[in-house]
């Protein structure tokens, strides 16, 4: 049966995963040769394609006989892609611990998964209520519009997607799932998610933020993303021009370190902050790339410069083959007790916890009131002074 697509729909993506690099030149805010982004990264060119496989990936990476049969094991369970221009940012290519590296290339240490890990560790399949629609919470919905990204994170909590091989969904499940929140008048947001939705082709992205606008009691959408960071030629003047066209659309991007925010993906940010767009960042606590106070401070400060909040520190979900990176819960709230006072409060996020099996998000913070009474309580400032601070009484 032939695949129904909208009117001046091509079957694929605007720009596939392994579109040619040739054809996409990044239009960042100064029009910054990609070259000069080569030649800083110490590679002596770069591939023409995204990288899928572990025999591609073995032109710039060495890898022994025992290692590159464990790689092309994970690659058969997990996905493999990595775009030319993200591969430009790792400084070492044969550096294992290269936060860059640790995001996208994959490790011996995804085989070995322990008993907390699930393939769905938020339990998003039992509360959706179509096949793409979750509806965790009261007032928003999650439609999972792609199971298509630039570029597959190691980390990455839906894996399950990948199970399907990347069967995108049809139009008639989101045109269901878009009725579904018609129907419903207590949803008051939509986050459009994947997968990358920006890897959607340009007139199914236009046709699902139009349709998702025209519902009345729809108040804002959201768009989840990588796309600037890791492919930050995608964002050009034509998508500019359909997402500036939605005044209620919002953007959470993934900055997971400093070494991510490039001339490429600032200018890629600018354009969407001109286009009217907010932009938020959610960063993944990760062991090895961001779990230092330092590191996280530089990041969010950075982040502040090109006018992208700090939004969320996730903990690391448990979803399998990447128990590596998870790091205790105890760090995530020492990195934010190192910021608190020590740097503006826009640029703290706010660390949570995403609960399994559909529990939610749980925040989590330093004590600083350490005890309370009916007429007073007793706080804790940044610099762990204790002092007693009046309690009004209630009316």
């Amino acid at each position: 049966m032939e695949k129904e697509t909208l009117k001046g729909e091509s079957q694929e993506n605007d720009h596939p995963p392994d579109t040619d690099v040739e054809n996409n030149a990044c239009l960042s805010e100064n029009n910054v040769n990609r070259d000069s982004a080569v030649i800083t990264a110490g590679l002596k060119s770069l591939p023409r394609k995204s990288i899928a496989t572990v025999e591609q990936l073995s032109k710039f990476i060495n890898f022994d006989d025992t290692t590159r049969k464990a790689l092309n094991e994970i690659v058969k369970k997990y996905h493999l892609l990595i775009s030319p221009y993200y591969l430009s940012l790792i400084k070492d290519l044969n550096d294992e611990n290269d936060p860059i590296r640790k995001q996208c290339v994959p490790a011996i240490e995804e085989l070995f998964g322990n008993a907390t890990e699930r393939i769905d560790p938020l339990g998003e399949k039992e509360t959706s209520v179509t096949n793409i629609l979750v509806h965790r919470y009261p007032d928003r919905v999650l439609l999972i519009a792609t199971s298509r990204c630039f570029m597959y994170c190691r980390h990455c909590t839906r894996k399950r997607l990948w199970q399907n091989n990347n069967v995108e969904p049809s139009l008639a499940e989101i045109r269901s799932s878009l009725d579904y929140v018609r129907g419903n008048e207590s949803i008051r947001e939509i986050i459009v998610s994947g997968g990358d939705p920006l890897t959607l082709n340009q007139e199914r992205l236009d046709w699902i933020l139009e349709e998702a606008s025209s519902i009345a009691h729809i108040q804002a959408i959201r768009i989840g993303t990588r796309t600037p960071v890791v492919f930050p030629e995608k964002i050009t003047k034509s998508l500019c021009r359909i997402l500036g066209k939605y005044n209620k659309l919002w953007m959470n991007i993934q900055f997971n370190h400093p070494r991510e925010i490039t001339p490429e993906s600032t200018g890629a940010c600018r354009m969407l902050q001109k286009c009217g767009i907010p932009l938020s960042n959610q960063t993944v606590l990760l062991k090895g790339i961001n779990d230092s106070p330092q590191v996280m401070k530089e990041l969010c400060q950075k982040l502040q410069a090109i006018r992208v909040r700090p939004y969320y520190i996730f903990q690391c979900d448990e979803v399998v083959g990447a128990s590596h990176f998870r790091t205790s819960i105890f760090k995530g709230i020492e990195i934010i007790e190192h910021m608190r006072g020590h740097t503006s409060g826009m640029c703290i996020p706010r660390f949570v916890v995403d609960g399994p099996n559909g529990k939610g998000k749980i925040p989590l913070d330093p004590q600083y009131m350490l005890s309370i009474t009916p007429n007073k309580v007793i706080l804790r400032n940044y610099n762990n002074e204790v002092f007693e601070y009046y309690n009004p009484q209630s009316d």
